[in-house]
C-alpha cells in the first residue's frame, strides 16, 4: 500500500460521512441550476470578448485570412487541451476546477488589457508584427481555458440530476448556451461599434470578476472524488481512451462528430465575414442575437420533450438537416435568407449537442466521464481548425477572386446569383452538401447500429455513494 493510501482513506471516510447528512430532495437540482447559470455567465464573458476580437480584426483589416486564423487557432487550442481538461475534471472536485479556470481567464484578460494600453495601435494591428498575434493569442487562451468549465458542467449533470431527467437537463444546458450566444452576439457588435476594443476589454474583465465572486460562494455537494483505481498520475489519460474503446460504436460517434465539425470549420472561418459584408457591425451583432433565439427554442424543446428513444438517430437526421440549411441560406445574397437560415440552424444545434452528451452520460462510467468528454472535445475540436486554416486562405486568395471574375459569374451565376460574397456562398454550398451526405451515410453503418444497441441496453451511469 502506498504512503498516500491513509490520507486518501481518511478523505473518503469523511466524504462518506458528509454524504449521509440529511439533504433536501431538491438541493441537487437547485445546485445544478446555480452551476448552470454561473457557467452560462462565464461563457457569455469569454465569448463576448473573442467574438468582439473577431469583429474588430475584420473591420480593421478586412482580412478573411486573419479571422479564419483566429477562429482556427481557438479550436486548435481547444483540441490541444481537451483531454487534459477531462483528466483535471476527473481528478479534482468540480468546484475547484471551475474556480481555477476562472482565475486563469481573469489573468489572461488582464494581460491582454495591459498590452492594449501599452502597445501603439499601429503595431498592435499589424498582421506582420508579433504584437497582434500575441494579443489575439492571450485572449484566445483565456477563452479556451473557460472551456474546462463546460466539461465540468457535463459531469455535474450526472452528479446532480436524476438519470431520468438528464436528457432534459442537457436540453436546458442548450437553452442557456443559446441565451449566452444571443447576449454575446448582440453586445459584442454593439461594444466594438460604439466603445472599441478598449471598452470591450474592460467590460469582460469586470464580468469575469463578478462570475468568480458568485462561484466562490457556491457549493457543489460532491461526496467523493471518484478516480479510476490504480491511476494516480496523468498517465490516466489512457483511461479515457480505454473507456471509449470499451463501448462499441462510441468511437464511431465521436469520429462522426469530428467529420461533422470539418464543415463546422467553414462556419467558423466565413460566417462572420459573410455577415459583415451584408450588415454593419452593430446590425450584425443584433442579427446574431435575434437568430440565437433559435438556441432557446431548440434547447427548450429538448428540455421539454427529450430526443426520442434513440438520440443517435435523432442526431444524424438533424445533421443532414443542417447540411440542407448550410447549402441553401447563402444561395442568394438576401439578408433575410441568411438570417432565417442561421435561426433554423441554431434551433437544431442544441439537439445535436444534447444527443452526444446524453449517450456518453449513459454508456460511460461516471468516474471516467470527464476524460471521455475531454477525449471527445479533443477529437471534435481538432477538425474545425483544419477546415478553417484551409478554407480561409483558399477563400481569400482563390475562391472569392474567382467568383468576382467574369468567368466565375458566368459559371455559377445561375445558381448563386450576384453579389459581393458569392465566393463565400460557394464554399457554404459545398460544405452543406457534404453534411447531408455524412448524416445519411452514417445512418446505414454497423457502428450506428451497435451504439444504438449499447445505448438501449446500458444501465444508467451514476456517481458512487
Amino acid at each position: 500500500m502506498s504512503q498516500e493510501d491513509p490520507s486518501s482513506a481518511d478523505i473518503e471516510t469523511t466524504d462518506r460521512q458528509a454524504a449521509t447528512r440529511t439533504t433536501p430532495p431538491n438541493a441537487g437540482h437547485r445546485t445544478f441550476l446555480h452551476v448552470l447559470v454561473n457557467t452560462a455567465l462565464a461563457n457569455i464573458t469569454t465569448s463576448f470578448l473573442w467574438f468582439a476580437l473577431t469583429f474588430w480584426v475584420y473591420l480593421e483589416t478586412r482580412s478573411v485570412l486573419a479571422t479564419g486564423l483566429i477562429g482556427g487557432t481557438y479550436m486548435l487550442l481547444v483540441a490541444f487541451f481537451g483531454l487534459f481538461f477531462g483528466v483535471l475534471v476527473d481528478r479534482y472536485r468540480k468546484h475547484a476546477v471551475m474556480v481555477g479556470s476562472t482565475l486563469f481567464t481573469v489573468a489572461c484578460f488582464l494581460v491582454a488589457a495591459a498590452m492594449f494600453l501599452m502597445v501603439p495601435e499601429a503595431e498592435l494591428m499589424s498582421l506582420k508584427g508579433v504584437w497582434f498575434w500575441l494579443f489575439a493569442l492571450v485572449i484566445l487562451i483565456g477563452s479556451v481555458i473557460e472551456q474546462l468549465r463546460n466539461i465540468a458542467l457535463s459531469t455535474t449533470v450526472t452528479l446532480l440530476v436524476p438519470a431520468d431527467r438528464r436528457v432534459n437537463a442537457n436540453g436546458l444546458v442548450g437553452t442557456v448556451q443559446g441565451l449566452a450566444f444571443m447576449i454575446t452576439s448582440v453586445f459584442s457588435g454593439l461594444s466594438i461599434g460604439f466603445l472599441g476594443m478598449g471598452g470591450t476589454l474592460l467590460i469582460a474583465l469586470v464580468a469575469c470578476v463578478a462570475v468568480l465572486v458568485h462561484l466562490l460562494v457556491l457549493r457543489i455537494p460532491e461526496p467523493k472524488i471518484i478516480r479510476a483505481e490504480g491511476r494516480e498520475n496523468f498517465a490516466e489519460l489512457r483511461a479515457g481512451i480505454a473507456a471509449v474503446r470499451a463501448t462499441q460504436g462510441l468511437f464511431a460517434l465521436i469520429l462522426f462528430t469530428t467529420f461533422n465539425n470539418l464543415t463546422g470549420g467553414v462556419f467558423m472561418a466565413l460566417m462572420d465575414p459573410y455577415g459583415l459584408t451584408i450588415f454593419p457591425v452593430q446590425a450584425w451583432g443584433v442579427v446574431l442575437g435575434v437568430t440565437a433565439t433559435g438556441f432557446l427554442i431548440g434547447g427548450g424543446l429538448v428540455a421539454k420533450f427529450g430526443l426520442g428513444k434513440n438520440p443517435i438517430r435523432t442526431m444524424l437526421i438533424l445533421v443532414a438537416c443542417t447540411g440542407v440549411l448550410g447549402a441553401s441560406f447563402t444561395i442568394r445574397e438576401w439578408w433575410w435568407l441568411y438570417a432565417v437560415g442561421i435561426w433554423i440552424y441554431m434551433m437544431l444545434i442544441p439537439a445535436v449537442e444534447a444527443a452526444e452528451q446524453t449517450v456518453i452520460q449513459k454508456v460511460v462510467p461516471y468516474k471516467v466521464q470527464g476524460r471521455v468528454f475531454g477525449f471527445a472535445m479533443t477529437f471534435e475540436a481538432a477538425a474545425a481548425p483544419i477546415t478553417a486554416f484551409m478554407i480561409a486562405p483558399l477563400a481569400e486568395f482563390w475562391i472569392i477572386p474567382y467568383m468576382n471574375s467574369q468567368p466565375g459569374q458566368q459559371s455559377w451565376g445561375w445558381l448563386l446569383g450576384e453579389g459581393n460574397a458569392r465566393g463565400i456562398a460557394l464554399v457554404f454550398l459545398v460544405s452543406g452538401i457534404a453534411s447531408i451526405i455524412l448524416g445519411l451515410v452514417a445512418l446505414t453503418t454497423r457502428s450506428y447500429r451497435r451504439l444504438s444497441v449499447a445505448y438501449a441496453t446500458a444501465p444508467e451511469s451514476s456517481p458512487e455513494p
